[in-house]
């Protein structure tokens, strides 16, 4: 990083710099969450509507489906590029905006592409099996889901870095609160719009219709973040943005690398415990992602547009867990017990969905959905406020995107762990109750694990003896 480029007439220009920046304003701060919003409608796409779809409707192994599904979270470490292309290399005359912009049109243009040659895989598959020009197209649809993950680093990273640019300390909280409620509320409202969509998609509807009905979704739904997009970003950077002003007095200690990533998550023994409960309870929250769709058509006989409707379920329970975490949990019970609470209760939920299985009936998988978002809520703002008392202050940032990265690996893995689980219960029993009660009860135990782990963390052990060893270990890196 370069003073001399940052302090340029055309990107002080851009910035609005001067001596004295406006506040950013409410209408403002919840503009901005329409791209949040965007984002957890395309998750539900992805994740909601083509994991049935290549799992169920074209009879893809759960296995291959669901790795290539992961490879858009397991390029999560490009996070780390972009985040340090966006502070050294503005792109069309901004430091943020230019990349969201590329970013989301790039994911809206793979996401297009990918469906289109889901449907090629399908057909080979039908018509000739598991030849060489099958696999091919799997590896195709593989790069371009690898793509996707990339466009969605590039739009999302320095999105999130804006929001940092564009407040003082004393008002990130607020503007982070609004734009991660905005992001469930984007996987609600994506799990309904879809929902409405393809409604007149049956159980039984052919795979003409579907893919009719699906291409007509990739066309809508994209285009519609884009927009989202353009207007959440209009403006903002170059109005409310203190980057180059922060930017002449910044350090090193701001970026990220691989290795003082790695430094960071092993370098005392605390950071290693509360790194393995990070990496199995975000196991314990997502192996269920990639198969659930799939678990409501073949068991409930949903069809495709009601399987993505229970997203909504989840992201409304998760909304309620995370405001009773905040303001009832973790003031009473603490940030560690509230977590470990989270945990325990995700277990019992699992069993619920298990349970609901049995029964057939999908207003019991509902209600089940319902309380897994709920203790999910729980389990992700008490781990997040333990992770913040786990933080160097000196190097933040650094910290938080270890963590972060970490977690969005842990969750690429998860996702193959789901599949996989699936087909082997698959093999343990023909029964499919019996194969998705294997992966249901794979997370529970997850979550059983983790807790295991949880006690084991003790912050005052960190504060007390972990900060000077991170603080070298990140030094040594630098150096």
């Amino acid at each position: 990083m370069t003073t001399g480029d940052l302090s340029s007439p055309e990107i002080s220009r851009n910035y609005g710099y001067s001596k004295t920046l406006p506040k950013v304003k409410l209408l403002t701060i919840v503009r901005l969450g329409l791209f949040q919003m965007g984002l957890g409608m395309m998750s539900v796409m992805v994740f909601g509507v083509l994991n049935r779809v290549l799992i169920k409707e074209l009879a893809v192994p759960s296995t291959i489906a669901t790795i290539i599904l992961a490879l858009t979270l397991f390029v999560a470490p490009a996070r780390v590029i972009f985040g340090q292309l966006s502070d050294t290399k503005p792109l069309f005359g901004y430091h943020r905006t230019g990349y969201i912009w590329l970013g989301a049109a790039g994911l809206a243009i793979n996401a297009i592409i990918a469906v289109q040659v889901m449907w090629q895989l399908g057909a080979s598959l039908k018509l000739a099996g598991w030849t060489l020009v099958t696999y091919g197209w799997a590896g195709l649809l593989g790069l371009i889901f690898a793509l996707y993950g990339l466009s969605v680093s590039m739009c999302s990273t320095p999105f999130a870095t804006l929001l940092v640019d564009i407040t003082d300390e004393e008002d990130r909280s607020k503007v982070v609160a609004i734009d991660w409620s905005m992001l469930i509320g984007g996987t609600i409202v994506g799990a309904i719009t879809i929902g409405v969509l393809l409604k007149s998609l049956t159980i039984d509807a052919t795979i003409v219709q579907v893919q009719a009905q699906i291409n007509r979704l990739f066309l809508i739904i994209p285009a519609l973040i884009c927009i989202l997009t353009v207007v959440a970003t209009w403006g903002v950077e170059q109005k409310y943005s203190r980057f180059t002003r922060r930017a002449k007095i910044s350090s090193a200690d701001s970026q990220l690398s691989l290795g003082r990533a790695l430094a960071i998550l092993t370098a005392s023994r605390q950071t290693q415990i509360f790194f393995t409960f990070l990496v199995v309870m975000t196991l314990g929250l997502f192996i269920q992602d990639p198969i659930l769709e799939t678990y409501g058509g073949d068991i409930f006989n949903l069809p495709i547009g009601q399987t993505a409707s229970l997203n909504a379920y989840w992201g409304g329970g998760t909304l309620l867990g995370l405001s009773a975490a905040g303001f009832l949990f973790i003031p009473k019970l603490g940030k560690q017990k509230t977590t470990r609470l989270g945990c325990m209760l995700v277990a019992a939920s699992m069993l619920w969905v298990i349970v609901a299985g049995l029964t057939q009936k999908a207003v019991f998988l509902q209600l089940a959905l319902l309380l897994f978002g709920m203790c999910s809520g729980l389990v992700t703002t008490g781990s997040i406020s333990m992770m913040l008392d786990l933080t160097v202050p000196e190097s933040a940032g650094t910290f938080i995107g270890a963590w972060g990265l970490s977690q969005a690996l842990a969750k690429g893995l998860a996702t193959i762990i789901g599949g996989t689980g699936l087909n082997i219960g698959k093999l343990i029993s023909p029964n499919l109750m019996v194969a998705y009660g294997f992966v249901f009860s794979l997370q529970a135990l997850a979550m059983v694990i983790a807790v295991s782990l949880l006690d084991r963390v003790n912050v005052r052990e960190f504060q007390n003896s972990a900060k000077d060893t991170i603080t070298a270990a990140i030094a040594a890196d630098v150096d």
